[in-house]
């Protein structure tokens, strides 16, 4: 983080996550406490439809740190466009200077995970897909474990082709010359990913950037991580 200060958003959508939430923010916030004093940091939550206590908990967890924004946005894409818009109106700096560092509400980030992505925009790189992995396979059954490992596939390299919501950073200007996140159920992930390399902007797939994710059968998204992972419980390995 050389070539002058950033502003970093955290954007976290979320709908009933009082359980997992805080750990989540946790996380995030001793993340954001290893950023240099010229970085500003600010940690954004939308709570999507939320029937339980997930607002008042990021609210009492952020306090200054953050923002909490309640919507009835009704899908991820649209909660995580909210999470950006958010963030991008109340910067009017450059935006070539400001970093959207994406999660979700049931994940732990690890405290080097903003000064890693840092480090990669600081050399030019404009987008950043990084991996998961799994907290526990306790809902599953106890063959799903090997066969998520033996089938998330990672290169030599540390390259890979996973795109994660949970786990994606975008500098603001590739973000919006991509057009932003769609109003999609699932895959929005995937279908921002596809619209950035499209628009040629400068892409990493690292594994060296990992988050770890809840193990749960049952997620917010249809057809989501959730649903990927579960469906271990029925596939055979092809030989």
């Amino acid at each position: 983080m050389t070539e002058g200060s950033w502003d970093v958003a955290i954007l976290i959508p979320a709908r009933d996550e009082e359980e997992l939430l805080p750990r989540c923010l946790r996380s995030v916030l001793i993340a954001a406490g290893q950023l240099p004093d010229c970085v500003r940091s600010n940690i954004i939550v939308v709570s999507d439809s939320s029937t339980d206590r997930t607002s008042h908990i990021a609210t009492a967890l952020l306090g200054r740190r953050g923002a909490v924004v309640n919507v009835q946005a009704g899908n991820v894409g649209n909660a995580r466009r909210l999470a950006a818009d958010y963030a991008l109106g109340s910067r009017q700096g450059r935006l070539k200077r400001v970093w959207l560092a994406n999660t979700d509400a049931d994940c732990i980030i690890p405290s080097s995970w903003l000064c890693d992505q840092l480090r990669l925009a600081d050399d030019g790189v404009e987008a950043i897909a990084g991996t998961v992995r799994v907290d526990g396979f306790e809902e599953h059954g106890p063959e799903v474990a090997e066969r998520f490992r033996s089938s998330y596939a990672i290169g030599s390299d540390g390259t890979h082709p996973h795109v994660h919501g949970a786990n994606l950073g975008v500098r603001a200007d590739a973000y919006l010359r991509a057009g932003g996140w769609s109003d999609l159920v699932t895959a929005e992930d995937h279908d921002l990913w596809g619209r950035l390399r499209r628009q040629s902007s400068r892409m990493a797939s690292t594994a060296s950037i990992q988050v770890t994710t809840s193990g749960r059968r049952v997620g917010r998204a249809p057809h989501g991580f959730a649903g990927a992972l579960a469906a271990h419980n029925k596939a055979e390995i092809s030989v």
